[in-house]
């Protein structure tokens, strides 16, 4: 039986983590070196879950389950969340589901086959003489092994054990620019609180890179004009996409009829008075008598 492609996660902190208001109160509190302590162990617990926290009811209360996991005492993970949820650092989604907000702006992960490759490649490099710059063919052989167990992994593996948050902020930072905690907030809140899809997001983004416009504030504004006019679906994205090329080709339809003459129409009607027969019949005399008169 094959074994299973493990995959590693990591957090990466920002430079500035330790310097937000939130760590410095957490920090001031007392035993606040115990309390950051526990919330990123907390936090490297809910990698595999893109953040989430999930309360199985083993134990009395969230505190203790998470106790018997991190091994700390259970009254200063008490502390830990409360002071968390007064932050708005975790957030309830129901009384089993919780989530650290933080989390997926600095989670990282690679596959088992990706950290071997990378650890062989590095250990290669160091021990490589100095003197001899040519790979033997050996090496080569390897290296083109390993390639191509690498590109399946990652075929196999694109997209899999991420959440939709993970997935725009990859695309975002990928495609536009890299995303801030504010803009961050702000793409989130058209999911957790407008109740848009992550796919049409995702459009949205698409959107503005393939049409040169690599700003944030493009982007937002597509999102607020969807979200306006009640476009929370992907279908429903898609739909609007089809009603608009129709009727572009609509109008480019009309443009070209309202070029040709009237009375080119297999259908027109000739609705001229004799009034203005008349009229124009006197003006065709006049102006060919004026064109006889030149020509004399």
């Amino acid at each position: 039986m094959a074994l299973k492609n493990k995959r590693y996660f990591w957090i990466q902190l920002a430079q500035d983590f330790f310097k937000s208001k939130e760590m410095k109160l957490l920090r001031k509190i007392a035993g606040g070196d115990t309390h950051t302590i526990i919330y990123l162990k907390m936090m490297l617990i809910s990698l595999e879950d893109g953040g989430h926290i999930y309360y199985d009811g083993l134990a009395d209360n969230l505190a203790e389950e998470i106790a018997l996991v991190i091994d700390e005492n259970v009254e200063d993970i008490k502390i830990t969340l409360i002071f968390l949820e007064s932050k708005g650092l975790l957030t309830r989604k129901n009384d089993r589901d919780y989530f650290l907000e933080q989390v997926p702006e600095m989670v990282g992960s690679e596959t088992a086959t990706a950290r071997r490759v990378r650890k062989f490649r590095e250990n290669k490099q160091a021990l490589q003489c100095n003197t001899d710059e040519t790979k033997c063919n050996g090496d080569i052989d390897i290296d083109k092994e390993i390639d191509i167990e690498i590109e399946k992994d990652i075929d196999k593996d694109k997209n899999k054990n991420k959440n939709p948050v993970e997935l725009i902020v990859e695309e975002y930072q990928s495609r536009i620019a890299p995303l801030d905690g504010t803009q961050f907030e702000i793409l989130k809140e058209f999911i957790t609180l407008d109740g848009m899809e992550a796919k049409v997001v995702l459009k949205a983004i698409g959107f503005a890179a393939d049409n040169g416009k690599r700003n944030f504030s493009y982007i937002k504004a597509i999102l607020t004009n969807w979200k306006k006019d009640g476009v929370l679906t992907i279908a429903a994205v898609d739909e609007r996409e089809r009603a608009y090329k129709e009727s572009k080709i609509k109008g480019q339809s009309e443009n070209q009829k309202s070029n040709v003459p009237e009375w080119s129409q297999p259908n027109y009607v000739n609705t001229t008075s004799e009034e203005d027969k008349e009229e124009l019949e006197k003006r065709k005399r006049e102006l060919l008598e004026r064109l006889e008169n030149r020509g004399g």
